[in-house]
C-alpha cells in the first residue's frame, strides 16, 4: 500500500509560488513563458484554476466539471488569488481518508494521493515556467524539484508524446542543468 502523503509538498509548492507572485510586476503579464501555449497571464490563470480544480475534486467534484482557468483576476491580485486557491485546496484535502479514496481527475480515476502528486508536478513545473519570466535567477526548492521530476518520470514516459499525451517530446538539457531544468526538459520545454 502506498503511504506517501503529498499534501505537505503540495502546500509547500503553492507557498513557493505565492511568494514568487507577491512581487509580480503587472507589466510582465503579456510576456511568453516556456510553456508555449501560455503567456504569463494565461499561465497564471491556468495554475490558479488548476488549484481550484484539485480543491473541487477533494470536495467531491469531478475533475472535468471545472476548467483549469481562473477567470478574471486583477493584475495586482495574482498572489492573493493563489492564496485563496491554496486555502481552499488545503481545506478540501485535510481529511486523511481522502488520500486513498478514488477521485475522477482530468486524466481518469486515481486515488487522492496520486491525484495530488500530479498537481505537485504541475505546480512545481509551472512555478519554473513563471520564474523564467518574473525572476530567472530565483533558486527554487530542490526537494520539490526532485519530487516533481520523480513523479514526472513515473507517470509520463519519454514516448509516446503528442496526440492524447499533452506534452511535447523530451528536450535535451545541459549536463549541468539543475533539477528544475531537467524537469522542464522532461516535460517538453526548451531549456
Amino acid at each position: 500500500m502506498n503511504t506517501f502523503d503529498p499534501r505537505p509538498q503540495f502546500l509547500k509548492a503553492l507557498e513557493q509560488l505565492e511568494k514568487l507572485l507577491s512581487g509580480l510586476d503587472p507589466a510582465l503579464l503579456g510576456r511568453p513563458t516556456p510553456c508555449e501555449a501560455y503567456d504569463l497571464r494565461a499561465l497564471l490563470s491556468h495554475i490558479v484554476g488548476a488549484i481550484h480544480r484539485i480543491a473541487y475534486i477533494g470536495e467531491g467534484g469531478r475533475g472535468m466539471d471545472l476548467p483549469a482557468t481562473a477567470g478574471a483576476i486583477a493584475d495586482t491580485d495574482w498572489a492573493g488569488a493563489l492564496g485563496r486557491a491554496r486555502a481552499r485546496a488545503a481545506a478540501a484535502w485535510a481529511d486523511d481518508e481522502k488520500l486513498d479514496r478514488e477521485f475522477e481527475v482530468p486524466w481518469g480515476t486515481a486515488a487522492g494521493r496520486i491525484a495530488l502528486s500530479g498537481y505537485v508536478m504541475e505546480t512545481v513545473t509551472h512555478t519554473w515556467d513563471i520564474t523564467q519570466v518574473i525572476a530567472p535567477q530565483t533558486e527554487l526548492d530542490q526537494e520539490l524539484g526532485d519530487l516533481a521530476f520523480s513523479i514526472a518520470q513515473k507517470v509520463l514516459p519519454a514516448e509516446p508524446r503528442g496526440g492524447e499525451t499533452p506534452f511535447a517530446a523530451v528536450r535535451p538539457v545541459p549536463d549541468d542543468a539543475d533539477i528544475h531544468r531537467r524537469l522542464a526538459g522532461w516535460l517538453g520545454r526548451a531549456v
